[in-house]
């Protein structure tokens, strides 16, 4: 029998908040135990700083360069994720010792898997050294390099996770910046792929219209009134008439609304196009799915929630209903992932990503002898 490996995970996702801590104790494989999770947000003027990232990356090349503000937002962006370790491990009384491994997502500030390019701000050797502890990081790139499409790479951890749930297929719809989805079926069968944008259209229209960072709650979202016109034109998009494996970067959908559209019913229609997109997604699936479980941020936007279970028309709940926490599953997938880098075990597949064959990825970082 294998060992489990108690490891912490890192995702600083595409929303662009803030850095999610888990730990989860695992042998890579089947067996999982959940510990706790955490975020740790970031200040407005740092998002300010990663928003401009995004904006200076568009002129990367070639995956090591670091135009414009990138290298002093990596220095910054990983000296923060060791202040979230450090945080963490004293909030549960741990030590660096007690911790195997970390997975290290960092950053995604540009993606463009059709160039076979995407980046991922974050020192990983940095990181180790802060911390003490080993580092496994740069999973994408190996995926990337294969001629896969880079992501998504949640799914072999929520085929783990499946075991919970009694209804098959089952999906699970991961909404941060960009959605993505995971089907799984009877047999354990896995299809995945980005459906389109999640919170980054609405994100990005509330913060332009009011200087807030986010829809709170979907309260915009729940009381507008969706364009339907607008939705119909969205689907148009040629990402949607392509088949899976895909994926796309943050800044592959661009919506602009109009000055005359109100915040509320601007925020329902983005909402509405993000449900519509998942919907449209189902095309592409061996059969539907009999329940969608929803994590990441997009789950707390009651408005979009409500307009998943409309375009749906199935059982559409948030990950607390199997006792998941949405919030830090994808950090959890990190810290299964880099047990699976270190085992040498599959962490993409033809059905995921693209890739021809199962493939192992990442980088290890020693931060102890």
């Amino acid at each position: 029998m294998t060992k489990p490996l108690r490891a912490l995970g890192l995702m600083s996702g595409t929303s662009l908040d803030g850095i999610d801590v888990a730990m989860l104790t695992t042998d890579g494989e089947d067996a999982a135990e959940r510990g706790p999770g955490a975020t740790y947000p970031y200040p407005s003027e740092f998002r300010a700083r990663l928003r401009q990232a995004l904006t200076d990356a568009v002129a990367i090349t070639e995956r090591s360069q670091r135009p414009g503000c990138l290298a002093e937002v990596e220095r910054e962006l990983t000296e923060r994720h060791a202040v979230a370790v450090a945080g963490f491990l004293s909030t549960h009384s741990l030590d660096a010792a007690s911790i195997d491994v970390i997975g290290f997502h960092g950053q995604t500030v540009l993606h463009r898997p059709e160039d076979e390019l995407t980046v991922q701000l974050g020192d990983g050797w940095n990181l180790a050294q802060l911390t003490g502890i080993d580092v496994v990081y740069d999973l994408r790139a190996a995926d990337i390099a294969a001629h896969g499409w880079g992501a998504p790479l949640v799914p072999v951890y929520h085929q783990v996770l499946a075991s919970n749930a009694s209804q098959r297929p089952v999906a699970f719809l991961n909404i941060g910046g960009v959605a993505n989805l995971t089907w799984i079926g009877a047999a354990g069968e896995l299809v995945a792929f980005d459906t389109g944008p999640g919170n980054a259209l609405i994100d990005d229209f509330v913060r332009a219209r009011t200087g807030k960072p986010f829809d709170t709650d979907g309260a915009f979202s729940a009381s507008g009134t969706a364009d339907v016109a607008v939705v119909g034109k969205f689907l148009a998009h040629r990402y949607f008439a392509a088949p899976p494996p895909k994926a796309i970067d943050r800044n592959t959908f661009v919506l602009n609304l109009p000055p005359s559209v109100s915040v509320a019913d601007g925020a329902a229609t983005l909402a509405a196009c993000t449900a519509a997109a998942v919907a449209r997604a189902r095309s592409w699936l061996p059969a539907p799915p009999e329940l969608w479980i929803v994590c990441g941020g997009g789950r707390h936007n009651r408005g979009l929630m409500l307009a998943l279970a409309t375009a749906l028309d199935a059982a559409v709940a948030p990950a607390e209903a199997l006792g998941l926490n949405g919030d830090s599953l994808e950090a959890e997938a990190w810290a299964y992932l880099a047990v699976r880098s270190l085992r040498g075990l599959p962490i993409t597949f033809p059905m995921t990503t693209g890739v021809p064959t199962p493939m192992t990825g990442g980088v290890l970082a020693r931060g102890r002898a």
